[in-house]
């Protein structure tokens, strides 16, 4: 009789773990699908709002040769008025050419939306971002990966409970802070430091936008050296390579294709970021390679003129074209590094 109890009770307990399993499971995947779902929402609203440009738009065609040529009577030729008229048309129809956004608009180097004749150049913007994320990476990546490589391999037990949590909490600094933070007193310091024209510039940007990227540097790296095998760490020591040694030419190849994810994952942070870089690296859409002349990037230009312009106008379609090429480098990027470069790295490594 307790035999049959026992039966029963376990019968029962296995039919809640079943039942608990498969309700995690489908909450698990309903997550999964909304989050999916509301990615390829963005997606088709960015790039709806984005293709007004490449449509063809309806106009009233000015006929040109024909307001030159106008049909007379006798000897009655055109007056002064009427060919003051024509030229101011002419005038006109030429203005609104180049005001649109074609192709040699978009290309130009110049970004002057709010103008007679308004310039949509991208090129000062795209150069704007990429100076500034290289910037940001090339001082962040080093001091990231070369903390975590101290936290995982040399800190000890008490100094990595403290120097972990430090580093990481300044991912919870709001990226207001950190501008207004640059804005003060970085762009201040690195002035008088180098004596330099512009106070707020692409340099101090770029300074101010790694102390945003490193806490992301740090703890992906610092998880993929802690998960490189015990093993090759002790094997490596015990064939007489010091702890230096062990650290950088094992430790570190080991965890290769994780750090290059953590670097890839600071690109994107770089180049998304807004509040940072509208506020400290002076706002100016200048095409330029001096890291110390202002500079206006992608993301600052939409988070600074979205909220005044007119909505539906070309003004507001090109905006959204910024944000669809924001969208197709971040997924150009992910992709790159997940199904080319990181298998390339991880065959490399594991011996393959």
């Amino acid at each position: 009789m307790t035999h049959l109890m026992n039966d029963t009770r376990t019968q029962l307990t296995r039919k809640r773990l079943r039942l608990g399993e498969y309700l995690a499971e489908k909450l698990i995947t309903l997550t999964a699908f909304v989050s999916f779902a509301f990615i390829v929402l963005i997606f088709v609203f960015v790039f709806r709002e984005t293709l007004p440009i490449f449509s063809a738009h309806e106009r009233e065609a000015v006929d040109v040769e024909a307001l030159g040529e106008q049909e007379t009577y006798g000897d009655v030729a055109m007056s002064e008025t009427e060919r003051a008229a024509e030229q101011r048309l002419r005038e006109a129809s030429v203005e609104n050419a180049e005001g649109e956004a074609s192709l040699k608009n978009l290309t130009g180097p110049h970004w002057q939306p709010v103008s007679g004749t308004p310039k949509y150049g991208l090129l000062p913007l795209i150069a704007g971002s990429f100076k500034v994320s290289l910037i940001a990476v090339l001082i962040a990546a080093p001091i990231g990966i070369l903390a975590a490589l101290f936290t995982a391999v040399f800190a000890p037990k008490w100094a990595k409970e403290a120097l972990k949590p430090a580093i990481e909490i300044l991912a919870g600094f709001p990226s207001v802070v950190i501008g207004f933070f640059a804005l003060v007193v970085l762009a201040t310091y690195v002035q008088d430091a180098f004596g330099l024209q512009y106070r707020l510039n692409a340099f101090v940007g770029g300074v101010a936008l790694s102390l945003a990227v490193i806490p992301i540097i740090y703890t992906i790296s610092e998880d993929a050296l802690t998960a490189v095998p015990k093993t090759l760490t002790e094997a490596s020591l015990a064939l007489g390579a010091t702890r230096w040694q062990t650290a950088l030419r094992v430790v570190l190849p080991a965890a290769t294709p994780g750090i290059f994810a953590a670097v890839l994952l600071g690109v994107g942070r770089a180049f998304g970021e807004t509040m940072i870089v509208l506020m400290a690296t002076g706002n100016a859409a200048l095409l330029s390679a001096d890291p110390f002349e202002p500079v206006r990037t992608m993301s600052a230009t939409i988070g600074a003129e979205m909220a005044e312009v007119v909505f539906g106008d070309t003004h507001y379609n090109v905006l959204f074209l910024i944000g669809s090429i924001l969208f197709l480098f971040t997924f150009a990027l992910n992709a790159a590094a997940e199904l080319w470069i990181r298998r390339r790295l991880m065959k490399k490594f594991s011996g393959q």
